[in-house]
């Protein structure tokens, strides 16, 4: 069970930072995915999180920046600190990042025809079926971490 008592999913990082906190430059996820990115390369991310790390919306917010995850990662690996990091995103990232665009989409993941068949199959698995209030991925993220109760 996890610490509020739910069914337990496997690790869960309650100190990850929500899918919808924008970073500095406006793009929801990407602080997630530095602190994914960071708890990696010491090997401390929790093997839930493996699965989805630099797939699921680590993958999609990078081909929205047409870029490659292992190069994010790579940033976070050789950076001294966060300032570091996020100077070296900045010189790497495109220079029109689709901010609107990227945060549209990444809040709507999950409610096209297809997405809400896989939103429902993840509710399944997770015993939470009933639970129409989540209406996206970022949803179930947010849930999983236990900042919706």
């Amino acid at each position: 069970m996890s610490r509020s008592g739910r069914p337990y999913t496997g690790e869960v990082h309650y100190d990850l930072p929500s899918p919808y906190v924008p970073h500095s430059c406006g793009l929801l996820h990407l602080p997630r995915f530095i602190a994914k990115a960071k708890r990696f390369v010491k090997g401390e991310l929790g093997k839930s999180y493996h699965r989805n790390y630099k797939r699921g919306f680590d993958r999609f917010l990078c081909l929205h920046l047409e870029i490659d995850p292992d190069a994010v990662e790579e940033i976070v690996r050789t950076s001294a600190d966060d300032a570091e990091i996020d100077r070296r995103l900045a010189e790497f990232f495109p220079k029109d990042l689709r901010v609107a665009k990227w945060n549209r989409e990444l809040v709507h993941k999950g409610m096209s025809q297809m997405g809400r068949q896989a939103l429902d199959d993840a509710k399944r698995k997770m015993g939470i079926e009933d639970r129409d209030d989540l209406l996206s991925f970022a949803d179930m993220i947010e849930f999983d971490e236990e900042r919706i109760p």
